[in-house]
């Protein structure tokens, strides 16, 4: 292989235009498009960069609104086991009350009963006392048979009450 100078210039010279048109219209526009879609790549890395932040940030808010939400929940059942309590201590007073006034009336009634019935009994027996006293009176009779018609009579009082 030998050394041809001209062949070599005009290699050179066919290269150095071949480069000069390559920059102009080829490696211009590739470079742009290249450089485009390294922007491109550097823009979607940001948003993917920011997206990150955003969900991060949300669910922080989400945790937060999460735990904000069992604190409530947490209270609204604490209220509803006190108002409950306090709605059983309620009726248990009612509950109470009203039985300690039935038993006053009951006890009232029981009372005005007893009474009725004393009053009752004491009627019948001086009604007897006077029927006795009546029969005695009437028939006149002896000691003995005197003794016998007021046992007889005190009987019947008896099985009357």
């Amino acid at each position: 292989m030998e050394f041809n100078l001209g062949s070599f210039l005009y290699a050179i010279v066919a290269f150095a235009i071949l480069y000069f048109l390559l920059q102009r219209y080829a490696f211009g526009p590739l470079f742009s498009v290249m450089e485009k879609r390294r922007e491109q790549v550097l823009g979607e890395m940001k948003n993917a960069e920011e997206s990150r932040k955003q969900a991060e940030q949300y669910l922080a808010e989400q945790k937060q609104a999460i735990d904000e939400a069992r604190k409530e929940a947490l209270e609204i059942v604490e209220q509803a086991r006190k108002t409950s309590v306090k709605q059983a201590e309620e009726i248990m007073a009612r509950a109470n009350e009203q039985s300690a006034r039935m038993k006053e009336e009951a006890l009232v009634e029981i009372e005005s009963e007893k009474k009725r019935a004393v009053a009752e009994l004491r009627s019948q027996v001086s009604a007897m006392s006077v029927m006795i006293a009546s029969k005695i009176i009437e028939k006149q009779v002896d000691e003995k048979s005197q003794k016998e018609l007021i046992d007889k009579y005190l009987k019947e009082v008896g099985n009357n009450l």
